[in-house]
């Protein structure tokens, strides 16, 4: 990545009751769930209110909550980054997705009814089609909107703002495994997931989760890709 290239954040439409800076925070949140702040790529609080049109103090107020997530790190020049990443702190990022999401997916099950079901298969048709495309933000996207869709079923689910947490950290990361489909996903663990929520089987739900992620991460285990990944 060329640290001074240009990057494109998807600006979604403000509500008027959303505040300026929660918008913001939205949007440069959502850019970081999908990768389109790289690794690499420094950028400045007034480049970034003048990619999203706004001032930079809504920028600047945004960007203290996404660094108290872990998403981003605001340096003592001004200057924003996704943080710094080793091999060791991936692969316990991924560890602790292991741990919270299948769990998630298990408590989520006895609340998972035809309606959501069949919003999970659409949900998995779309990331087929964005898969044929080659549209990795695309398959990003509705990849963690299907794990969201199972994981909210439960309505006393605490869980998910530590599972978004764990995504935060790892999106920008995560864009080389989206962009390697093929090589990465050779069994369609979404179908898994599916044929377990239909069948009432909350323990395959937890172990189609559970491989999903290690498939997704799967490049971790090739030393290569990982260094050239982690800069």
């Amino acid at each position: 990545m060329d640290k001074h290239s240009p990057i494109t954040i998807t600006l979604a439409q403000r509500d008027d009751a959303v505040t300026i800076t929660q918008w913001v925070y939205n949007t440069l949140r959502q850019a970081v769930l999908l990768g389109q702040i790289p690794p690499g790529r420094a950028l400045t609080i007034r480049e970034l209110a003048s990619l999203m049109g706004v001032s930079p103090m809504p920028v600047r107020e945004a960007l203290r909550q996404l660094s108290a997530e872990g998403a981003l790190e605001i340096l003592g020049n001004r200057r924003v980054v996704v943080p710094e990443m080793t091999a060791m702190k991936f692969n316990e990022l991924v560890e602790a997705r292991i741990a919270l999401e299948p769990h998630a997916a298990l408590k989520a099950m006895p609340y998972i009814d035809a309606t959501r079901l069949a919003e999970l298969r659409n949900i998995d048709r779309g990331i087929d089609r964005a898969e044929a495309a080659g549209d990795a933000e695309a398959v990003t996207s509705l990849n963690q909107q299907f794990h969201r869709t199972i994981y909210t079923a439960n309505p006393h689910q605490v869980t998910l703002p530590l599972i978004e947490s764990l995504w935060l950290q790892l999106a920008p990361f995560m864009r080389v495994s989206a962009e390697s489909l093929e090589e990465y996903y050779q069994i369609d663990r979404h179908q898994e997931a599916l044929a377990a929520i239909e069948k009432q089987d909350p323990m395959a739900l937890a172990l189609a989760i559970e491989a999903d992620i290690r498939d997704g991460c799967a490049f971790a285990k090739a030393p290569e890709k990982l260094k050239r990944l982690l800069g």
